[in-house]
């Protein structure tokens, strides 16, 4: 991975990405970064449109997705059909077997209703070791993320250097509304989840989510019993100069 990336650069790249269409900031990353780039999809529908983007383009980036274990049926239904509509393959990436088995043994299958603490514990073992484990050797990790989808999510750029992992974090879809994402949608005749037809506007594991109702944040059908900022720890809002600080002081 990247150690170090300086913030004229990032100003630099962003710049040349906001003049780009969605397939155009695809390829100038791939391009720019051969072999190193990855997509990481929960198949929602922001992630299907980049899927679209990344395949019907031929665009040369990695496409994998977490399962956790806990995923709607339906959501396993939508890789399945999404590998067969484009002839390619999602790489699967689950949580360590062992660790999950000594995790639900000690504290049972609900213990993240507990606590944020217990919740983000069963995100980490699920999600975050993962996914940390996907991007061994990646430079540039594509996202589905949009400023609209939460408080939490306003300050995010297009692209952002993520301390943590050590990378690029290039965000395509960052300005775009949800009325564009399902536009593209229709007019591409992407797959999607039937779920969100039901108010599943943010799908993740069947027992962290529900449906939300007519103007409630598109956030608050998960962790719904929490009043935090509803993340999983995969995502943290880093802007460039912050993370330029933040590596500079470390």
């Amino acid at each position: 991975m990247a150690t170090h990336h300086d913030t004229h650069d990032l100003h630099a790249l962003a710049s040349a990405l906001e003049a780009l269409d969605l397939p155009g900031r695809l390829r100038l990353v791939a391009d720019r970064f051969p072999g190193t780039v990855a997509f990481s999809t929960s198949l929602g529908q922001e992630d299907q449109v980049i899927t679209d983007a990344i395949w019907t383009h031929d665009i040369p980036i990695r496409i994998f997705t977490l399962d956790t274990g806990r995923l709607f049926e339906e959501t396993h239904a939508l890789i399945d059909a999404t590998r067969e509509r484009y002839g390619r393959q999602i790489e699967v990436y689950f949580p360590d077997a062992a660790e999950v088995e000594v995790f639900v043994g000690t504290r049972g299958h609900h213990s993240f209703r507990a606590s944020v603490d217990d919740r983000k514990a069963c995100c980490e073992l699920r999600k975050v070791r993962p996914l940390a484990r996907a991007l061994q050797g990646v430079r540039v990790w594509v996202t589905g993320l949009r400023r609209e989808q939460s408080a939490n999510r306003q300050g995010m750029r297009i692209v952002e250097w993520d301390e943590g992992y050590g990378l690029l974090k290039l965000n395509p879809l960052i300005e775009w509304s949800l009325d564009e994402v399902v536009a593209y949608l229709d007019e591409h005749d992407v797959p999607d989840n039937p779920l969100h037809a039901q108010g599943y506007v943010s799908i993740g594991c069947a027992p962290c989510t529900r449906p939300i109702a007519p103007g409630e944040d598109p956030r608050a059908g998960r962790w719904w019993w929490e009043a935090s900022k509803k993340e999983c720890g995969l995502h943290r809002v880093l802007t460039p100069v912050a993370a330029r600080d933040a590596q500079e002081q470390s």
